[in-house]
C-alpha cells in the first residue's frame, strides 16, 4: 500500500521505540531515532537482538534483514535534528505525564506545522498533553505491542480534538508496517487490548504480590492455556518491571484506588535493580531462564 508519510521520527530507543524504529525502517521508511544517550539505539538493538535468539523467536524482520535496517536508521542526540524533516513523530518516552508534556512542547514549536504527533504512551490518552503541542488537532495516540516479536497491532485513538484525516494517516501508517490497527471509537484509559492485558498484569501480581500462587506456576498454567511460549511474569520481564511499574501508576493515579497499587514486592525488586530482560535479572534471571527450560512445562 502506499505509504502516508516519508520520514518519521521516534523520540526515545528503548525497548518500544527501537522495535518500532526497525519495523518501520524494514518497511522502506525513512527513519531517525532521538536519544539523549549516546549509541543508546544500538545499545538496545544489541539487548533486543540477543534476547529474542534466545528465546527463538521468529523475528517478524528477518533476521537477514536486522543489519541492513539497524544501518539504515539515524540516531542523533539533538532533538532539532531528528524531527528536522519528519511527518510523523512518535514519542517513546518513560510513562511520565510531566515529561511527555515537556516532549510535546518541545515537538510543537521544533516540528512543521503539517506534521502529526502521536504518542506510544502505555496507558495514557493523548488528550493530556495534546494542548501544549500547540496542534491538538494533529495529535493521537500509537499503541505498539513488540512488534519485532511479531505482535502485529497497534492501538489507534484521537485526542479530544484530533481530525479524522489524522486518525485515518495513522491507521494507514500501522497498516503500511503489516500490523492491524485496533481503533478506539471514544476515549479510554489504556485503549484496546492493552486495557485487557492490563487487567491480567493486575491480578496475577496481586496473587504474587499478596503470596497466593508463584509466579512460575502462574506462568505454567497460562503456556499451558494459551499455548504461549510466555507466561505474563515473562511478558513483564521483556517490558521492563520499572515500565509495568510506571504503567499500573497511571491507572492507580487515576482512579485514586489503593487496589490499583501493584504490589510492593514489585518496588521492591525495582529498588533493587531487578528490572527484567534489560538488567538480567527479573521474575526470571537472564540470559537462561527458566520458562525456557524443555522441563518448566513437564510434571
Amino acid at each position: 500500500m502506499e505509504k502516508p508519510f516519508k520520514c518519521v521520527t521516534l523520540v526515545g530507543s528503548g525497548f518500544l521505540g527501537s522495535q518500532i524504529a526497525m519495523v518501520a525502517a524494514y518497511a522502506g521508511y525513512k527513519v531517525k531515532i532521538y536519544d539523549p544517550q549516546e549509541n543508546a539505539f544500538v545499545k538496545t538493538y544489541d539487548k533486543i537482538h540477543s534476547d529474542l535468539q534466545m528465546k527463538g523467536v521468529t523475528p517478524f524482520v528477518p533476521w537477514e534483514k536486522w543489519e541492513e535496517c539497524r544501518d539504515s536508521i539515524e540516531q542523533t542526540m539533538e532533538l532539532g535534528e531528528a524531527v528536522k524533516d519528519a511527518q510523523l513523530v512518535i514519542e517513546v518516552a518513560p510513562e511520565i505525564e510531566d515529561l511527555k508534556k515537556s516532549i510535546f512542547k518541545q515537538l510543537g514549536e521544533l516540528t512543521s506545522s503539517e506534521c502529526i504527533l502521536a504518542t506510544n504512551s502505555s496507558s495514557m490518552p493523548v488528550s493530556r498533553f495534546e494542548e501544549i503541542s500547540g496542534r491538538p488537532e494533529r495529535c493521537l495516540n500509537l499503541h505498539f505491542y513488540l512488534p519485532l516479536q511479531g505482535m502485529n497491532m497497534a492501538d489507534v485513538m484521537g485526542g479530544s480534538k484530533t481530525l479524522p484525516e489524522v486518525i485515518e494517516a495513522g491507521r494507514n501508517f500501522i497498516r503500511s508496517l503489516g500490523d492491524i490497527p485496533l481503533t478506539v471509537k471514544k476515549e479510554i484509559l489504556g485503549f484496546c487490548f492493552n486495557r485487557v492485558w492490563r487487567a491480567i498484569k493486575k491480578e496475577t501480581l496481586y496473587m504474587w504480590g499478596n503470596g497466593f500462587v508463584d509466579h512460575t506456576d502462574i506462568d505454567r498454567a497460562w503456556m499451558i492455556f494459551t499455548g504461549m511460549k510466555m507466561g505474563p511474569f515473562a511478558l513483564m520481564d521483556s517490558v521492563g518491571l520499572d515500565v509495568v511499574h510506571d504503567i499500573e501508576m497511571v491507572y492507580a493515579n487515576e482512579s485514586k484506588d489503593s487496589k490499583d497499587v501493584p504490589p510492593k514486592a514489585l518496588k521492591d525488586m525495582i529498588d533493587k535493580g531487578d528490572l527484567g530482560v534489560k538488567s538480567g535479572k527479573g521474575f526470571y534471571t537472564y540470559p537462561n531462564p527458566d520458562f525456557l527450560d524443555p522441563n518448566f512445562l513437564k510434571p
